[in-house]
């Protein structure tokens, strides 16, 4: 009898939350769609007197998007993908290999996490500035600069050590039996059993770096190399001059990637938090 009264009171719960989360993203789709005056309105005024579709093309020639989504599609996807590859051979070293001072070494591993990014700013700044002396391809205002940075993560090899151990150790020691060594067991058993965890993480990596903004605005000065959430600045003037509806416009394109990706994942995304958890 208790469950069938929980029950109902939990799908509520998760139903208020749901809507509570979802209200600033319908805010802003109805803000997208109204004139200036219309914006502080009150009382509110969630549906426009007039829809005026035309705020999405005007925002987009407003700047260089086209060039800003290249940008951003290309830094997110660079850096998911190394993130991925980085990530995968650290975890099953220090999940599944067994070598001196591995738990000293991954804690040590995990305490960069409680650094702050903002300290890491300009030590890796001078670094690239340094970088492109060698070479323009690896300093400032470049592909480089804007992926090198982030090629790795304590939290991907974080959740992908927790999905590698839950591996059974018989299996590995079939594979081995067979013939398969170490990297050739992580390329066909460990990481398509552990899809959900990847796509976890490739979901996190790319809306990171999708939405990444104080970053590309400090080694980025062209137009040729700025990404999309620099494209946004355009709309925000000085002293509330701001043009809003423009401005919502722009963030509704610009977050439907990520969105999209969402979409795609979503299943692998429940499985990968559910199965990842923090078992040691």
């Amino acid at each position: 009898m208790t469950r069938k009264l929980e029950s109902p009171f939990v799908h509520l719960l998760l139903l208020v939350g749901a809507i509570a989360m979802l209200m600033p993203f319908a805010w802003m789709v109805s803000t997208s769609l109204k004139a200036q005056n219309e914006v502080f309105s009150y009382p509110p005024q969630w549906i426009p007197s007039q829809l005026l579709w035309s705020n999405y093309a005007q925002a987009w020639a407003a700047a260089p998007f086209g060039r800003y989504f290249i940008n951003s599609g290309i830094v997110a996807l660079a850096v998911t993908f190394l993130d991925l590859v980085t990530s995968a051979l650290a975890a099953f070293a220090f999940g599944r290999m067994q070598f001196p001072l591995r738990n000293a070494l991954f804690t040590l591993y995990l305490a960069s996490m409680m650094i702050p990014h903002q300290m890491t700013i300009i030590p890796a700044f001078l670094l690239l500035k340094n970088f492109g002396d060698i070479s323009p391809a690896l300093g400032l205002d470049s592909y480089f600069a804007l992926v090198a940075p982030f090629a790795a993560s304590a939290f991907g090899v974080f959740m992908l050590r927790q999905s590698f151990m839950q591996i059974p150790n018989e299996l590995e020691d079939a594979a081995v039996l067979d013939g398969c060594g170490r990297l050739g067991f992580l390329v066909r058993m460990v990481l398509p059993l552990s899809r959900p965890a990847l796509a976890t993480l490739a979901l996190f990596a790319f809306q990171a770096n999708w939405n990444s903004y104080l970053w590309p605005l400090i080694v980025t000065n062209s137009d040729q190399m700025r990404t999309v959430q620099i494209g946004l600045r355009y709309f925000v003037g000085q002293e509330g001059s701001s043009q809003w509806g423009l401005l919502m416009a722009a963030a509704v394109f610009v977050s439907l990637p990520v969105v999209v990706l969402y979409l795609f994942v979503q299943r692998q995304f429940t499985q990968g938090i559910a199965s990842t958890g923090l078992k040691q």
